[in-house]
């Protein structure tokens, strides 16, 4: 066959491609020419589509500018191995970095015996436990993300998964679990802006319930980002007590008021019923007068007389019946009313308790971000110096974990009380956090600030928490901050947060100027 007649195997090709109704390409020629022939030809070096590729390629980095000039040297010289190894150094970009050099690496290592092609088993444990943990947040609104998920869960359940199949599947899950996120980060915010639409509405709504306000408010400020179970936990248990302090409250108030209208209906029944008596007593004395003018004999005039005095005495008895019973409806008015007022002094106190804590008896954020208004205010008009600090309890898990929770709250209680005798009067004390505390000091400067906390700190280091007949040292790290000009409560105490954050750091039991 090799012998043949170049022009005859043409003239057969030719023919061949007519009989099989093929395309005169040069393709399909040169597919028929190489069959007819018993011979296979080298593939044309395919020059164009490489070129194309060549511009496309990364070109920035010095190590990539010279790969790329190798890469279209390799095209002109239509040379296949320069080709390859061009492609596996483009490959290898960034392997190296990233890889400890070779002398340091173990003879039997995974890294000197090529690149990783399998997932290690514990890694794909590892995703598909982040991925079971992940979802549940998300809720089931977005069918296409759990879909994609499962799928990858599935995957990474496989023995020796290939790690470049499981690179294009984070990549794909990743790209709509950005969607997702957005989406319940939007849900989220709307939510809360409709809960605090709400409570507002609630607020405006009940205008002449100044009960109920202290409630809502403190919905609001729970409502407000950002949010943390913490906070929520002490919000609930604050809420449960003023609901139900309210509402005992509230039903003894009504109670009263009713009790209070029966005693108004029956003293103005009773002075209908005065009136209606001294109206047939005057009638009595009319008819009495008008017969005793007409009679012409003593005998006539005598059970005149005796009418008069009985009508008389039933007048004067009547109005002395009457005289004790408006009596004691005064006395049972004036006990109501006094009663009605303990009330509503008893239902202010428990709204005023949606602006402090429970536990410590301390202001809360409500409570603070009002206190705070006002001494801001108070301050700048004044051109006084104003401090907030911020403090957290030293190793306070130790002692929950140690002591137990209840021993936890105690030593919170602790702190309070002892802040509340060595501070000054002025000085507000404000639960900001689990074992956070804020102190507002007015008319304080900086290092007036830091030596009141420092004083603070040495006062408890000599007053021992009690346990059990047990002496607990309580210690805490705060961090000061004086008010700028234009600086809000915010940010002055978000300041003082990270000297606190300093004062941990350097060792705990410290007092850090922000």
């Amino acid at each position: 066959m090799a012998d043949r007649n170049p022009s005859e195997i043409a003239r057969e090709t030719l023919k061949l491609l007519a009989s099989r109704r093929l395309a005169p390409t040069p393709d399909n020629y040169q597919a028929l020419y190489d069959e007819i022939a018993g011979t296979r030809s080298t593939p044309g070096f395919p020059e164009g589509p490489l070129r194309q590729i060549s511009r496309v390629l990364p070109g920035q980095t010095p190590a990539q500018k010279r790969l790329l000039g190798l890469f279209e040297n390799a095209i002109a010289a239509s040379d296949w191995g320069a080709l390859q190894g061009v492609l596996v150094s483009y490959a290898n970009l960034g392997l190296h970095a990233a890889s400890p050099p070779v002398a340091a690496r173990e003879p039997d290592s995974p890294a000197s015996q090529g690149p990783v092609t399998a997932l290690p088993a514990e890694l794909a444990d590892q995703l598909v436990r982040l991925i079971d943990t992940l979802m549940p947040a998300l809720g089931e609104d977005d069918s296409r993300v759990h879909e994609l998920a499962a799928q990858l869960v599935q995957f990474l359940k496989q023995p020796g998964p290939p790690a470049s199949t499981l690179q294009l599947m984070l990549n794909n899950f990743s790209y709509r679990l950005s969607f997702a996120a957005e989406d319940q980060a939007a849900i989220r915010t709307s939510l809360l802006a409709l809960l605090q639409m709400v409570f507002e509405n609630i607020a405006a709504l009940s205008m002449d319930d100044r009960w109920l306000h202290g409630q809502v408010e403190a919905l609001i400020a729970a409502s407000t980002p950002p949010l943390t179970l913490r906070r929520l936990d002490d919000v609930q248990r604050r809420l449960r007590d003023v609901i139900f302090k309210q509402t005992e409250a509230k039903t003894r108030l009504m109670e009263a008021q009713d009790q209070m209208k029966e005693l108004l209906a029956a003293f103005v029944e009773r002075l209908a019923q005065m009136d209606q008596s001294s109206s047939s007593y005057h009638d009595t004395l009319e008819d009495c007068a008008e017969r005793i003018g007409q009679a012409t004999h003593l005998q006539e005039i005598t059970p005149l007389l005796e009418q008069v005095m009985s009508a008389t005495r039933a007048m004067a008895l009547n109005s002395r019946v009457a005289r004790d019973e408006l009596h004691q409806l005064r006395e049972r008015s004036e006990m109501r009313h006094t009663q009605i007022t303990e009330l509503q002094k008893a239902l202010n106190e428990a709204s005023s308790q949606a602006r402090h804590d429970p536990l410590t008896g301390s202001l809360n954020r409500k409570g603070l971000d009002e206190v705070m208004e006002r001494e801001i205010a108070r301050a700048r008009r004044n051109d006084a110096p104003l401090c907030v600090a911020l403090l957290d309890l030293d190793n306070f898990k130790a002692i929950n974990d140690r002591l137990g929770h209840s021993s936890g709250d105690q030593a919170l209680v602790h702190l309070a009380a002892v802040a509340r005798e060595v501070m000054r009067p002025q000085d507000m004390l404000a639960r900001y956090g689990g074992e956070e505390f804020v102190l507002v000091l007015p008319d304080t400067a900086l290092p007036q600030g830091v030596d009141a906390m420092t004083r603070l700190q040495r006062e408890l280091t000599t007053r021992y928490f009690m346990r059990e007949q047990e002496k607990v040292l309580i210690t805490f790290s705060a961090g000061v901050a004086q008010l700028g000009p234009q600086e809000s409560s915010s940010e002055a105490i978000r300041r003082a947060d990270q000297g606190m954050y300093l004062a941990k750091r350097a060792g705990k039991n410290r007092v850090t100027a922000a």
